[in-house]
């Protein structure tokens, strides 16, 4: 069964997604200036897998499937301000890309750089090098993307908030938009309250405030406005199509209704308790769906601002059932881990195993699990859900080149040991880290307000290594076999390699590469610089991981952002003769650097 979304953006970013070779015939010429040429295009085209999700949908009912063409809409909604929220002239240089891909007719050269577009999500590609490089005609983005003044520093963020310490909250609030305080965005903002007063009537002391600073406008000055008002018109189209979800779907899942209309009404209010509460506690049936803005990758910055991201699931009923069974005894895992202060855990933990029917915004790209909420009062309150979406972990054209690469990389006595279902497993226990050990400093901050842009890096690190360190309790259990551990573990070395020099603001990239030289020091890994292999000793394996654990829980609970810079510095030292080298024998043997989904659903 397909759902066809009849959406003008959808047709126009589902053409031939994976570009045609381009033609030696066809001259660079064409293309105005500031628009890559075919031969800078296509080396990253060839490196680019398409994977199509087409998940069987024929048990959905006639309401269901109604509700997945309500929230697809929704989803596109959500890519558009994702886009937007990553670059100022995002929206307008695809435009101007599709104008010029008709008028050159639709030829090769322009056919790549709209898959590129689809590929990075914006004008900026990352390249085989890992470097970021506009590849349309339009100035890098900054560290504070679009979601702060374009192009402002953090020097000039910090003296305003020196000189106006009232505005701190709101300027780093994690969804709120920051505008220089120009009488046109004044006027911007004043208009969207008046044209949706619902939004008025939700901010109460939003209109007053910018009146007030509207008297006297000044370029210098900062406000920060609710993602509702930044983004209004678009979110009151996403709270009304979540509404005629939620009516389409009533009769066969109240509980999923429930959280649609919950949800819909938290993005205008800006507050995602009510429907973060209904998301966590309730018991859907074949359709569940992560609809907000949570993650901070996007923030290189302060490591603050949230953006936006839609993933829209079908339930694997059957496997959710069997994993909810097994997942018990949280506590005694929590009070295993190698800190002091241990915190008490919700013992049930929603977690479902789904298939992706489409994802938007920051979800999208090969996102394998999640998560939420991120805010440490909503977990204490209501827990966290997870997310498992299967048909990405244990696709077999995705796992056939993690598998190529790491046979590649390694002894050939370990090369038999990664299997897909220890990657699953092993994100499946990461997930469950983000839940476990320190969430806030020991002065009571949260994690993200004390550590800023390392936070992130930080709170991956420690996720990635909980699911190791308690992979050894888990096999005594009776959870995973000897074999299976050692798979698990074989996931973890996996994990940390890197097939080029990480960049700082890259926060999984980084943590990965810090894991890596950790190793290295600690013996549980080696490198053989004759074969050019790594061996793995997997006696030292269960110490390891605690140390650097416990390394890790120490700076979060210190809370201290220039210890946990020195402690980031320490770790991220690249070897050519070591890493780099380990780094070309995987690129050599990587046929895909990089993956584009497409989806069934939106009749791609």
């Amino acid at each position: 069964m397909k759902i066809l979304l009849t959406c003008t953006l959808i047709l126009t970013m589902t053409v031939s997604m994976l570009a045609q070779t381009a033609s030696p015939k066809t001259p660079a010429s064409n293309l105005p200036a500031g628009y890559w040429p075919s031969e800078r295009s296509q080396a990253i085209i060839d490196k680019t897998q398409s994977v199509r999700l087409a998940p069987d949908l024929a048990h959905l009912s006639a309401g269901e499937r109604a509700a997945i063409g309500k929230l697809l809409e929704v989803g596109v909604i959500f890519q558009n301000i994702y886009e937007q929220q990553r670059h100022a002239h995002a929206l307008t240089a695809q435009r101007d890309l599709q104008q010029l891909h008709r008028r050159l007719g639709s030829r090769a050269p322009t056919q790549n750089l709209l898959a590129l577009y689809r590929l990075n999500q914006g004008p900026i590609a990352t390249t085989l090098e890992n470097k970021r490089e506009p590849f349309l005609p339009v100035e890098m983005s900054p560290p504070g993307r679009n979601v702060y003044p374009w192009g402002i520093t953090k020097e000039e963020t910090e003296a305003f908030l020196a000189a106006r310490p009232d505005r701190r909250d709101s300027i780093l609030d994690l969804r709120t938009v920051v505008r220089r305080a120009t009488a046109e965005n004044l006027q911007r903002d004043l208009g969207k309250l008046k044209q949706y007063p619902a939004l008025a009537t939700l901010h109460p002391k939003l209109q007053p405030d910018l009146e007030g600073i509207s008297a006297r406008p000044d370029a210098k000055n900062l406000y920060a406005v609710p993602y509702s008002v930044a983004y209004a018109d678009e979110l009151v189209r996403a709270h009304g199509l979540m509404n005629e979800a939620a009516d389409a779907v009533e009769k066969d899942d109240e509980e999923f209704a429930r959280y649609l209309r919950n949800r819909s009404r938290d993005l205008l209010s800006n507050d995602y308790e009510s429907g973060d509460a209904a998301w966590i506690t309730g018991r859907f049936k074949n359709l569940n769906a992560q609809i907000g803005a949570y993650e901070v990758y996007d923030d290189e910055l302060y490591g603050v601002k949230t953006f936006f991201a839609f993933s829209l699931l079908s339930t694997r009923r059957a496997e959710t059932d069997e994993l909810r069974k097994a997942m018990r005894g949280l506590q005694s895992l929590e009070d295993s881990l190698p800190y002091e202060r241990h915190k008490k855990v919700r013992e049930d933990i929603p977690v479902g195993v789904y298939d992706v029917i489409a994802d938007f915004g920051q979800s999208r790209g090969g996102n394998t699990a999640t998560i939420l909420p991120n805010e440490s009062y909503l977990a204490r309150r209501y827990g966290r859900t997870i997310l498992l979406r299967s048909n990405i972990m244990r696709n077999p054209d995705i796992f056939q080149g993690t598998n190529r690469a790491w046979e590649e990389a390694v002894a050939p006595a370990h090369r038999s040991e990664l299997t897909s279902d220890s990657n699953f497993y092993r994100t499946l226990w990461h997930e469950v880290g983000h839940y476990l050990g320190v969430d806030t400093t020991k002065d009571g901050r949260d994690l993200d307000t004390a550590l800023e842009e390392n936070s992130s890096l930080l709170e991956e690190m420690k996720a990635d290594l909980v699911s190791l360190y308690v992979a050894d309790a888990l096999q005594k259990q009776g959870y995973y076999t000897s074999a299976q551990l050692r798979s698990v573990y074989a996931s973890g070395i996996n994990r940390v390699l890197q097939n080029n020099r990480p960049r700082r603001e890259q926060p999984y990239n980084t943590m990965q590469l810090m894991q890596w030289n950790f190793f290295l020091e600690n013996g549980l890994l080696s490198f053989d610089p004759q074969t050019k292999k790594l061996g793995i000793n997997y006696d030292k394996y269960h110490d390891t991981v605690g140390k650097l654990l416990a390394k890790v829980l120490e700076v979060q609970h210190a809370g201290d952002k220039t210890a946990a810079n020195r402690f980031i510095e320490q770790y991220t030292k690249w070897d050519e003769n070591l890493h780099g080298v380990v780094a070309k024998n995987i690129r050599e043997q990587q046929q895909y650097r990089f993956r584009l989904f497409k989806y069934a659903a939106l009749g791609e």
